[in-house]
């Protein structure tokens, strides 16, 4: 065992740093580890991140761990946390290349992976054309022709939502039926609806002309908008035996107020323990987890 620490935080992106600022702040011994894969990796600017606006998720990344670092109490390693138990009122963490550490307290925010639909030119599109969140990218793409592509019944919600962006086609992919009343609202909204399943994503990517549709028909859109089905991005939560809750796209780690999961000791932050992903939400997250972190070392025994 090479060190031992207040805190160990797994995932260094917003949650995770975020998380570690305030326990750097209480002069506490943190070491942050972190595979710089984060779930945002793939969007070349951050929206909507208050003072933060239009950087790169990594510019942004590196801003924060500059300020980090100043602190004389935090340490960073890059690498993969791949285990972890309990030991002795502690717990040990384990890393890919067999180095592992101890802490009082353990905060997971190693985020998710997206699974996106299995549809021909989409991967090589994520990020830039095809789109998540329309508060992160809407704007950027405000006034074509945008599309949202039905993966889940809560693509209703995001159908509903897009046209606030730009002129809405709604692609059911045979997964949702509206009711009359769900057609009623989308038809105020001025969403058309496209019950043909789409079969390729056209264009030179990362740009998009159209989809291609089953029946042969082409649909010209300019940027699609999915709700992709959500992975744990690390199973240390189920190595520790944390609970999970359900959540319409994918499993989120069960935390209360101050992100302590069921398990003690056991803080989570970030996009595994929320159903609101935005880098906004992330942040804030981490600085309830950080907080609760510390008052757990001080408050409970």
């Amino acid at each position: 065992m090479k060190a031992d620490y207040d805190v160990v935080v797994v995932g260094g992106s917003f949650a995770g740093l975020s998380a570690a600022m305030q326990l750097a702040r209480a002069r506490r011994r943190v070491l942050i580890v972190d595979s710089s894969k984060p779930r945002n990796r793939f969007a070349a600017h951050s929206h909507g991140f208050f003072g933060q606006d239009g950087k790169s998720p990594a510019q942004i990344l590196t801003q924060a761990k500059t300020q980090l670092a100043a602190y004389p109490t935090v340490q960073f390693i890059e690498g993969e946390a791949c285990a972890a138990a309990p030991l002795d009122g502690r717990f040990l963490v384990t890393l890919r290349d067999g180095s592992r550490f101890a802490a009082g307290r353990l905060i997971l925010a190693s985020g998710v992976r997206d699974e996106l639909p299995s549809l021909p030119g989409l991967d090589e599109r994520w990020g830039l054309t095809v789109l998540h969140c329309p508060y992160c990218h809407g704007y950027e793409v405000a006034g074509r022709a945008l599309g949202v592509l039905a993966t889940h019944p809560l693509s209703l919600h995001q159908a509903m939502l897009i046209p606030d962006w730009g002129p809405t086609t709604w692609f059911t992919q045979g997964l949702v039926e509206p009711t009359p009343e769900d057609l009623a609202a989308l038809d105020a909204r001025g969403v058309r609806i496209e019950r043909a399943s789409v079969v390729e994503v056209l264009g030179d990517a990362p740009a998009m002309t159209g989809l291609r549709l089953a029946d042969g028909r082409i649909v010209e859109i300019d940027a699609l908008f999915v709700s992709t089905r959500t992975h744990m991005a690390s199973d240390l939560a189920s190595q520790l035996g944390c609970a999970f809750d359900e959540g319409p796209l994918g499993p989120v780690i069960r935390v209360d107020e101050w992100k302590q999961t069921s398990v003690p000791g056991v803080f989570a932050a970030g996009d595994a323990s929320s159903l609101m992903s935005n880098a906004t939400f992330a942040s804030a997250s981490g600085v309830a987890a950080g907080v609760g972190a510390h008052r757990s070392l001080i408050f409970t025994h």
